[in-house]
């Protein structure tokens, strides 16, 4: 079984709790507007490493003494393309008594998907709008699937933090924001919302592939309007 990875973090701090070793996995099957790593989006496209799940977490214990206290988060990309391996190398290293995280957009849902989750403490769910026409505009597949996994981390207790990309004049809307704050609320596994601003830091990767950046001109969100949006989100859930 091997993983196809394209790149990692050895001392991440926003993927999760604590500091962690971050595993970007190679393919994703939306594309978002926003998104900074267009060159994750191909399965089959350039990565650094293909691995077996036991060569990674060998890899991962190299870092022990610091991620201790923290854990491993596999990302992406869409880490759950990747399912047989993830669920793997998660069993792996909960047996080595290290956290998991997986960080995901929830687009796919599958029994290996389910085998992944047996072995993950937390989920970092990306929801990238409560708007069900605007959400296939922003990632080109519907949303179905998103919310139908916020269920399914429900039933499972598993413990979930929302993550929320907002891009001004796209995403940034006070009645959006607020339908999100309210749907999360009813889940009692959703332990926070995760606000992350949109940055324009990924833009050179689209014009060095080749490809048009849809979002071009779009400015960065101002940390004003980002601690503006967290206040909002405080009356649901607690923000960051």
């Amino acid at each position: 079984m091997i993983g196809r990875i394209h790149s990692f973090e050895s001392f991440g701090t926003v993927d999760g709790p604590g500091v962690r070793f971050v595993a970007f996995m190679q393919g994703c099957p939306l594309r978002c507007q926003f998104c900074h790593n267009p060159d994750t989006w191909d399965p089959q496209g350039k990565c650094q490493y293909e691995m077996e799940p036991r060569q990674l977490v060998d890899e991962v214990l190299k870092y022990r003494s610091f991620i201790k206290s923290g854990g491993v988060t596999v990302s992406g990309g869409e880490p759950l393309m990747q399912a047989d391996f993830v669920a793997e190398f998660f069993r792996l290293c909960r047996i080595e008594g290290l956290h998991t995280a997986l960080d995901t957009s929830g687009a796919i849902i599958t029994d290996r998907v389910k085998d992944v989750l047996d072995n993950t403490d937390l989920v970092l769910l990306d929801v990238k709008t409560m708007d069900a026409e605007m959400y296939p505009r922003l990632t080109g597949v519907q949303q179905t699937n998103n919310l139908v996994f916020l269920d399914m981390l429900e039933q499972r207790h598993l413990p979930t933090w929302i993550r929320h990309v907002v891009v001004p004049g796209l995403t940034d809307n006070d009645e959006w924001l607020r339908r999100l704050g309210e749907h999360v609320a009813r889940y009692d596994c959703v332990e926070k919302i995760e606000i992350l601003p949109y940055h324009t830091l990924g833009e050179y990767k689209y014009e060095k592939m080749g490809m048009k950046y849809k979002l071009e001109g779009v400015p960065a969100m101002t940390a004003e309007r980002a601690q503006e949006i967290r206040k909002i989100m405080a009356e649901y859930k607690p923000c960051q």
